[in-house]
C-alpha cells in the first residue's frame, strides 16, 4: 500500500493507518469492555513554540440524555502518541493519560519537548480502540518573521439552523490554524424550522450542555475541521445563553449563575485548552495570548464574563446616552489592562484581536437617528476607544470578528464622523457557519451608505481565509450558497489586502 497523504488522513478518515506503532505494545489494561469509544473525533489547540493540546472525549452513545456519552461510571487509561509522518513510524512523543467520568471522560494533553514551526501528526488509543489521527502544528519560534500563516477563522455554527459544509470546505483550504470566536454550540430546544433536530431541551444543566456538544461533535464536517489544525477558541454568549452579561442572564434567572458555572464546565471539557482554563466554579480565564514567531501576536478577548449589563435594554437603539459612560466596560478593567500593555510591549509585526462582536461603529439604523447595537462594542464606547487608540499604535493593528451572521469588513477610525480620519486599524467579521439559515444577496446599500468606513457587506454563510506574510494581510470571503442542504461549494465573493503600516482596507 502506497504511503497516505496528508488528504488521506484528513479526508480518507484513516483513523486505522499505522496500527503497528500502538501495536508493539499490548493495549494498556482499563476495566470494563468498551465499543468505540472515538466517535466525537479528536482536536488540538493553543500551539506555541514547543507545546501544543492534544483533545479527545471517551463516547460510546454519545447522544446518551444524561450526558455521559455512554461510559460507565469509571476512569479509563488512553494513551497518546504524536509523529512526525501519517503513518506514526517516526514517534516523537507518548504518554498516558486518564479519562475521567467527573470530566465527562475527556483528555487534555499538554504535548511539550515539540520543534518549533512543525507539522506533525498525532492520535489515541484506549483498550484496543484507536482513533482517528489529526494534524497539528506547533507556532514557529520567538522573533521568526520569514515566515507565513495561512489561518481560517469561524464563528455561529447552530446545528439546527443547517449543515455544517462550511466547517468541511474551511479544512479543505488547509490552514494552518484555526480561530472560533464563539457560538461555537447553542443552547435552544430544536425549533418548527430547523433542519436537524437538535436533542434534548434549552441546555441548563451540566447533563444538557454535554449533551449538546457531544451532538455537534458527531457531526463528521466539524471533526473534519478539527481534526486538520489546531484551533484556538473563545466563547460568545451562546455557548452559554444568548446576551448575558456577566452575571446578569438575558431574561431574570434565579439559578443563572449555576447555569454559568454548568456551561463553563462543559465547554472546557468539549474544547482544547490548556489547563490554564480550567473553570473554577463561575470563573473560567479565556482570555490569553498565543504567539506566531514575530508574525503574529493574537490576543485572544472574552467579551461576555467581565462586561457590564448592555446599555438602554439590550438591542439596537437611538439616543441611548448611558453607553456613552466612560466607566462602562465590555472587557472589564483587569483584561483591558491586560490587552494595552500586550499591545504597548508588541513587537509582532501583526497584532490580531481575536474577539466576539462588532468592533467598529456601525449606525444600523438608515436615516435619522443614528441606531447602535448595545450589545457590541458600540454599547461601551469608551472602553472601545482606549483599545482601539492602543491598536492604533501597534505596527499593524486587526481585528477579527464573529457573532452577526454577515461578512462585513471595515475600518477602525479615530473619528467616524470624519471619514478622512486618521485610520488605527482594520476590522474583518466572518458570516456565520449556519445561523440565520441560506441567507440572501441584500447588499445592505443603506447601512453601507450611513457608514462609509465599512467596505464590504455579504449575508451569506461560510468563514474567512486569511493569509499573514511580512508584507501584507490578504482575507477571502468565502461563502456558501445555501447550509439547509449539504454538499455546496465555497466561493470567494470578495478579497481585501492591507499591507505592511498601511491601516486601511484595498479590496483585491
Amino acid at each position: 500500500m502506497s504511503v497516505p497523504s496528508r488528504r488521506t488522513i484528513l479526508f480518507g478518515g484513516a483513523a486505522a493507518v499505522g496500527l503497528t506503532a500502538f501495536g508493539s505494545a499490548p493495549a494498556l489494561a482499563s476495566p470494563g469492555k468498551l465499543t468505540d469509544p472515538f466517535t466525537l473525533g479528536v482536536a488540538s489547540g493553543d500551539p506555541d513554540h514547543h507545546s501544543v493540546v492534544l483533545w479527545t472525549r471517551l463516547a460510546q452513545n454519545p447522544l446518551a440524555d444524561n450526558g455521559f456519552g455512554g461510559m460507565p461510571d469509571r476512569s479509563y487509561l488512553v494513551e497518546w502518541e504524536i509523529a512526525t509522518d501519517e503513518r506514526f513510524r517516526r514517534t516523537v512523543r507518548r504518554g498516558i493519560e486518564v479519562a475521567r467520568p467527573e470530566s465527562a471522560h475527556s483528555v487534555h494533553v499538554e504535548a511539550e519537548g515539540l520543534r518549533p514551526g512543525t507539522e506533525y501528526f498525532y492520535r489515541f488509543r484506549t483498550q484496543d480502540h484507536i482513533s482517528p489521527a489529526g494534524r497539528t502544528r506547533t507556532a514557529p519560534a520567538p522573533g521568526t518573521l520569514r515566515t507565513d500563516l495561512t489561518m481560517c477563522f469561524a464563528s455561529c455554527s447552530h446545528f439546527g439552523a443547517g449543515h455544517f459544509t462550511a466547517y468541511k470546505r474551511l479544512a479543505e483550504d488547509e490552514p494552518g490554524l484555526i480561530l472560533h470566536l464563539g457560538d461555537y454550540q447553542y443552547e435552544y430546544a430544536s425549533g418548527a424550522n430547523d433542519v436537524r433536530k437538535v436533542l434534548g431541551p434549552e441546555t441548563r444543566t451540566l447533563e444538557n450542555y454535554r449533551l449538546r456538544h457531544a451532538q455537534y461533535k458527531t457531526d463528521p464536517d466539524l471533526q473534519l475541521a478539527h481534526a486538520t489544525a489546531p484551533w484556538l477558541v473563545v466563547w460568545d454568549d451562546h455557548e452559554t445563553e444568548n446576551n448575558w452579561a456577566d452575571e446578569v442572564p438575558e431574561q431574570p434567572d434565579p439559578l443563572f449563575l449555576d447555569r454559568r458555572k454548568n456551561a463553563f464546565q462543559a465547554y472546557y471539557e468539549n474544547m482544547p485548552l490548556r489547563r490554564t482554563a480550567r473553570p473554577r466554579g463561575i470563573d473560567m480565564r479565556l482570555y490569553r495570548r498565543v504567539e506566531w514567531g514575530g508574525l503574529i501576536n493574537f490576543h485572544m478577548l472574552d467579551t461576555r464574563q467581565y462586561r457590564d449589563d448592555q446599555a438602554c435594554g439590550d438591542g439596537v437603539k437611538a439616543g441611548c446616552d448611558a453607553r456613552l459612560e466612560p466607566t462602562r466596560s465590555i472587557t472589564g478593567e483587569e483584561q483591558e489592562r491586560w490587552l494595552l500593555d500586550g499591545l504597548r510591549r508588541s513587537r509582532a509585526r501583526w497584532d490580531v484581536l481575536g474577539q466576539q462582536v462588532f468592533f467598529a461603529q456601525i449606525d444600523l439604523t438608515p436615516g435619522a437617528p443614528q441606531g447602535y447595537n448595545m450589545d457590541a462594542w458600540d454599547g461601551y464606547k469608551a472602553n472601545r476607544d482606549r483599545i482601539a487608540e492602543g491598536l492604533g499604535r501597534t505596527r499593524n493593528g486587526v481585528v477579527l470578528t464573529g457573532d452577526v451572521h454577515r461578512h462585513w469588513a471595515a475600518e477602525i477610525k479615530s473619528d467616524y464622523t470624519d471619514p478622512g480620519s486618521r485610520g488605527l486599524g482594520t476590522e474583518f467579521v466572518t458570516t456565520s457557519i449556519t445561523s440565520g439559515g441560506d441567507g440572501n444577496d441584500d447588499p445592505n446599500a443603506a447601512v453601507l451608505a450611513e457608514n462609509p468606513h465599512v467596505k464590504f457587506h455579504k449575508n451569506r454563510r461560510g468563514y474567512i481565509r486569511t493569509k499573514f506574510t511580512a508584507g501584507e494581510l490578504r482575507a477571502d470571503y468565502r461563502t456558501l450558497a445555501y447550509v439547509r442542504q449539504a454538499g455546496a461549494e465555497a466561493t470567494t465573493a470578495a478579497s481585501f489586502v492591507v499591507a505592511d503600516c498601511d491601516k486601511s482596507l484595498h479590496q483585491a
